[in-house]
């Protein structure tokens, strides 16, 4: 008795299509498992870096035409990430990082970043998303709200860190992103309006201590921040939150 589909005895239509379903999507898994390689690799997979996982399927190199003619070629096994400064507590696999020297400055833990490009996030007008109110001169502080600007910055320690020279805004989310700080030496440093607590009469930030403050990442251009600054001045703030005093690192009890 013939039966319509049938191809032979034992294969018919519906499950050849049902063989290609799995083919395809046996294909389907694996592209997207080579891809996910394409950035990231190689990683160590462990603290004493004996172990290196280099990500196998690995993909061809592709390069992307970014804007402003830039253009970045991934994977790029080259690519060096921030060397940290800080050491496993013991030479097991899978111990804690402890940092070595200056904590404040050793770019792990709370204080790790990402290796962003040196550049500025730019507006659809070609201009730098994030500026001083000097410069962004169609921004201005809400008159119900308190212009910090002038007001002293205290530390986490309760002692001067500095003084509120200017705010910088992003044009784009219409909102405050830095408090730029005068340190009593004379330099400008930016706080992350996130670490920041303004009061009426003064600017109070817990994370760090006034003399972190010196230490703070600078940056190139005094009127404008690079995606890998943004990433350094936060990280920065984010490790005071740990190993600005000895005794943050130490259990609560």
């Amino acid at each position: 008795m013939q039966t319509v589909g049938n191809i032979t005895g034992y294969v018919d239509i519906a499950q050849l299509l049902l063989y290609a379903f799995w083919i395809f999507f046996a294909g389907l898994i694996y592209y997207l498992v080579r891809e996910n390689h394409r950035e990231g690799y190689p990683m160590e997979s462990s603290t004493n870096g004996r172990v290196v996982v280099s990500g196998f399927p690995i993909p061809e190199p592709k390069t992307f035409l970014l804007e402003g003619g830039r253009s970045v070629t991934v994977p790029d096994l080259s690519r060096q990430e921030p060397a940290y400064k800080a050491a496993p507590l013991t030479p097991s696999s899978g111990e804690p990082l402890v940092p070595t020297g200056d904590a404040m400055l050793s770019e792990a833990g709370p204080g790790a970043y990402s290796n962003r490009e040196d550049v500025p996030e730019m507006t659809t007008h070609g201009e730098p998303l994030i500026q001083p109110l000097r410069v962004a001169q169609a921004f201005s502080v809400a008159p119900q709200d308190v212009d910090p600007r002038g007001l002293p910055v205290m530390a986490g320690d309760g002692k001067l860190g500095g003084t509120v020279k200017d705010i910088w805004v992003d044009s784009a989310e219409m909102m405050f992103r830095y408090l730029e700080v005068e340190t009593p030496e004379g330099a400008a440093v930016l706080l992350p309006m996130t670490f920041a607590v303004i009061r009426r009469n003064q600017v109070e930030v817990d994370a760090i201590y006034a003399r972190h403050f010196a230490a703070v990442p600078t940056l190139k251009n005094p009127n404008q921040i690079t995606k890998l600054e943004e990433e350094k001045v936060s990280a920065y703030y984010g490790g005071g939150t740990l190993y600005a005093d000895p005794v943050r690192g130490e259990p609560l009890i």
